[in-house]
Order: structure tokens, then sequence, then C-alpha cells
């Protein structure tokens, strides 16, 4: 079996593969300051809890976007499941031609994503991430990634809003019936949600002007939340990430797990 890990600023995301297919699916919020047996104490016993006993993993690989946890996650994946975790970065030879000016500065995640949406979708796509910022992909119509957009995440913004805004309180995170908000907190859902969206939508718009067209999928934690109420976006994958992680995986190892 194959343990696919996404560690995000947020969450850490596991998969496990089996033959293949995602066997399972869960998250651990990330902590920078924890330490390697806690980290592999955390992994194990959360597989152990879903029937995935350590002695099952035979590959690990790990995408991270957190510098100061990426060491203690891969050592405690080692010392606690007993396999060395391949690190996905900028210099991995995952067969995708990256056009960007500056490749050291892409999140392994964005990487990670192209490779997941190449896996089944024609080019060119837009891959919109809405994690703790909503990140942008695109990938031309040759299957290269050439950038993209970064914008603060819904929950960045939002913690931000109501920190300075004494006024304001906080509201459950849904969609309003009306973009015309009758009560604050009818406000407060319509700009955060429908405002996400139509920011969606003017960048895709965009992006695919540029492109000469191009599929979306969405992914992230909020994307049944705010793709349903945009016009560009189609798809949703929540398993794009880890998706991608299992098609490096055989790239670079050719074993088949």
């Amino acid at each position: 079996m194959l343990l696919a890990l996404d560690l995000g600023n947020t969450n850490l995301t596991c998969g496990v593969f089996a033959q293949g297919r995602l066997r399972l699916r869960a998250r651990i919020a990330t902590r920078r300051d924890a330490t390697s047996d806690e980290w592999g104490y955390l992994i194990a016993q959360l597989l152990s809890q879903r029937g995935v006993a350590a002695g099952d993993i035979t590959g690990a690989i790990l995408a991270s976007v957190v510098p100061q946890a990426t060491s203690a996650v891969t050592e405690g994946v080692r010392e606690y499941l007993g396999v060395g975790a391949l690190l996905v970065d900028q210099r991995s030879d995952i067969g995708l031609e990256i056009a960007y000016e500056h490749p050291e500065e892409i999140g392994a995640d964005r990487i990670v994503n192209a490779v997941g949406a190449l896996a089944t979708i024609a080019p060119p796509v837009i891959i919109v991430d809405f994690g703790t910022a909503t990140t942008f992909d695109a990938i031309d119509g040759q299957g290269r990634y050439l950038g993209g957009a970064i914008a603060p995440g819904i929950s960045v913004s939002t913690d931000a809003l109501f920190q300075r805004a004494a006024l304001l309180h906080r509201v459950q995170l849904k969609a309003p019936e009306r973009a015309i908000g009758r009560t604050t907190e009818e406000s407060l859902q319509s700009g955060i949600v429908l405002g996400c969206a139509g920011q969606v939508d003017a960048l895709v718009h965009r992006m695919q002007r540029e492109l000469g067209g191009g599929q979306v999928v969405a992914t992230g934690g909020l994307a049944e939340l705010i793709a349903p109420h945009t016009e560009t976006v189609r798809r949703i994958d929540q398993d794009l990430t880890l998706r991608g992680l299992w098609e490096i995986y055989q790239r670079v190892t050719e074993v088949a797990l």
C-alpha cells in the first residue's frame, strides 16, 4: 500500500492507495512544532483506526508547503511505519514541463495538483484549490505548467475581517438566498461566499482567454461550498492532490502500489 501525504498550512491530508485505488482519506491538523514521534504516532494511530496496519504500508510520498514540519513528518513516518517518504519538490523528475520563471518558488501542492489533473483531464486546464490560500493554476494545451494566481483563502480573509471590525461577528459559512443581504448575517454570507465565487469566475475567465479555453476543476476544503455558485467550475475533485501524489510515485519509482 502507498501512503500519500499532503502537508498543508492547515491540515496534513493522508491517503492510502491499494492497487491504484484510494482506500482511505483522512486529515490531521498541522502543527509546526510537533515532533517526529508525535507525527509518527498520530499517523500510525489514524491508519490503525481505519484498519491499516503499519506493516501494510510499503511506500510513502510527501508534498509539503510547511518546511518547518517536513523533516518531522518524514522522520515520523520512517520511525513508526518503517518506510522512507519520497519528497516531491520542483526538482523532482515527474514528467511535467514547468514554464515558470522561478520554479523553486512553486508550492509542491500546486505541482502535484497539475499532475493529478492531467491524469484525467485533457489540457488546457485550470485548477482552483480552496485551501489556506485560494490558488489558481494554469496548464496550457501542450500540458505545460504555466503558473497562475494566489489569493487569500476564505478562512484567512474572514479571520482578518472579524478581528478588525468590532461590530461584525462570525457567521455560518453558507450561501445566502440572495445577493442583497437583508441582515448583517446575510450580507456577510453574500460577500464571503458569493464574493469568492465572483473572484473565481473573474480570474478563470481571464486565464481562459490567455489559454484559449480550458476546463476547470476545483479542489480543497471549501470547494463544495463555493464552486456551485460559480459560472466556470463544473467539476470538483477532492482527491486531486492525493491522486497526483500516486501518479508521481508510479513515475518516479516505477513501482505499482
